[in-house]
C-alpha cells in the first residue's frame, strides 16, 4: 500500500518529504508565500531509548537547520518520540536539550498534546521547562473538558498555546462527543486565549472559527500581529493564502520523514473522522 499510487498522492500532498532537505525546501517555499512553518519529524511511542536519543538528535539537527538557512520557522514534537513511556527522567533531558539550544538560538519548540493519559504529564514537563527556558509551549485540544482550566494555567504562567479541536478518540467522560460542542468550545477558549494569553496559536481549517476569531479579536481591537492561524501542509492551501493577503499570520504545520505511513495510519484509524477531512482535503486546494 505505502507504494500505491493513492499513497504516493496522500505522501506528495501532505508530508513535505522523507528528509530534511526536503522539508526545508518546502519551508522555503511557504515562507516566500508569506507564512512561517513549524516542523515536525514524524514518529511517536519509542520503543528504546536509544531510539528516543535519536528523535532528540534528528529535532537538534532540524532546529539549527532552521537557524542556519535563515526560514521562519520552528519545530514541534511529541513527548512520547522523546521516550517519555520509558523514562521521564529521560525524556526530560532529550527535550530540555532541545528547549535549551532552542533558547540559544531565539528559535521555540511547540509540545503536541497526545491522549488524555498523556495530557498531566505533558503540561507539568511543559511547565517546568518553561520555567526553566521559556522558549517552549503546548497544544491544547478543545474537545476535553478540562481545557479550560489548563488554559486557565498557562496562561497564569505566560506559556504560549496552540488551540486546536483534537485528533484522538476519547471517551465522552473527557471529551465532549458532539462537533457543535467542540465548535462551541473551541469558541470560548479561542475567546480566552486572545484575552489573556501571550501570542496564540489559532490551528483551525474550519471557516466559521476562523471568521468567529477575527470578528472578535476586530471586536476587542487586538492586533493581527498579536496571534497566529495555524494549518496543516496541504490542507487548504486557498485559505492559507486568503489569510495572507488578508494581512493576518499564518504557521503550517510541516511533517516529514519516512515514519509518514505508520504514524498517519494509526491516526486514522483512532477516529474515523480524520478519515474524512483526510479525504476531503485530498481532492480540493
Amino acid at each position: 500500500m505505502e507504494t500505491s499510487s493513492l499513497a504516493q498522492r496522500f505522501a506528495t500532498r501532505f508530508v513535505a518529504g522523507h528528509d530534511l532537505d526536503q522539508a526545508l525546501a518546502a519551508c522555503r517555499e511557504l515562507n516566500s508565500a508569506g507564512i512561517t512553518v513549524t516542523l515536525d519529524h514524524l514518529g511517536e511511542s519509542v520503543t528504546s531509548l536509544e531510539e528516543a536519543a535519536a528523535a532528540r538528535d534528528v529535532y537538534l539537527r532540524t532546529l539549527n537547520a532552521i537557524h542556519d538557512s535563515g526560514i521562519q520557522g520552528n519545530v514541534s514534537l511529541k513527548l512520547t518520540q522523546f521516550g517519555l513511556d520509558l523514562s521521564a527522567e529521560a525524556c526530560r533531558a532529550n527535550v530540555g536539550q532541545l528547549v535549551e539550544q532552542a533558547a540559544r538560538l531565539e528559535s521555540f519548540v511547540r509540545v503536541d498534546m497526545e491522549n488524555t493519559p498523556y495530557v498531566d504529564r505533558t503540561l507539568d514537563m511543559v511547565c517546568d521547562l518553561h520555567q526553566q527556558y521559556g522558549h517552549v509551549g503546548v497544544v491544547i485540544q478543545a474537545y476535553l473538558h478540562r481545557s479550560a482550566k489548563d488554559i486557565e494555567r498557562l496562561c497564569r504562567q505566560g506559556i504560549t498555546v496552540r488551540l486546536c479541536k483534537g485528533a484522538y478518540l476519547e471517551h465522552a467522560e473527557v471529551a465532549f462527543p458532539q462537533k457543535p460542542q467542540v465548535d462551541a468550545n473551541y469558541i470560548t477558549l479561542m475567546k480566552a486565549l486572545l484575552d489573556g494569553g501571550p501570542y496564540p496559536a489559532i490551528a483551525t481549517h474550519d471557516p466559521k472559527m476562523i471568521e468567529a476569531t477575527k470578528a472578535y479579536a476586530a471586536d476587542r481591537k487586538i492586533p493581527r500581529d498579536a496571534f497566529e492561524f495555524q494549518m496543516l501542509y496541504g490542507i487548504r492551501r486557498d485559505l492559507q493564502a486568503q489569510l495572507v493577503r488578508d494581512g493576518y499570520r499564518i504557521r503550517v504545520y510541516v511533517p516529514f520523514g519516512g515514519a509518514w505511513y505508520p504514524y498517519y495510519m494509526r491516526r486514522l484509524a483512532e477516529r474515523p473522522a480524520n478519515v474524512f477531512f483526510i479525504l476531503r482535503n485530498l481532492f480540493r486546494s
